[in-house]
């Protein structure tokens, strides 16, 4: 249910999201890191997305999840949402 909350309001809100995005260095290769490589983020790299999220938060506030406790957890939801493929990639 929160899931689906969570996404619809993510939803709402992509093209924004995207935009603010697009202004920080790194950030979308960094979230989308799991899903194009398979491999999970690094303590350092979560502290990093952290960071970037608090960053988004002013403008979209619907990010402020993110940013509460175990809000980390939901981090690959937004990674899904914010993908523009259609199909995941397959690692290797």
């Amino acid at each position: 249910m929160i899931r689906h909350l969570l996404k619809q309001s993510i939803r709402k809100h992509k093209d924004m999201i995207l935009e603010e995005a697009g202004q920080i260095n790194g950030f979308m290769k960094l979230l989308m890191k799991p899903r194009n490589t398979g491999a999970g983020w690094t303590k350092q790299e979560k502290a990093q997305l952290r960071k970037h999220l608090k960053r988004l938060s002013l403008y979209v506030p619907v990010l402020i999840i993110f940013l509460a406790p175990f809000g980390s957890l939901l981090i690959p939801v937004l990674a899904e949402i914010l993908d523009r493929r259609k199909n995941r990639r397959t690692v290797p």
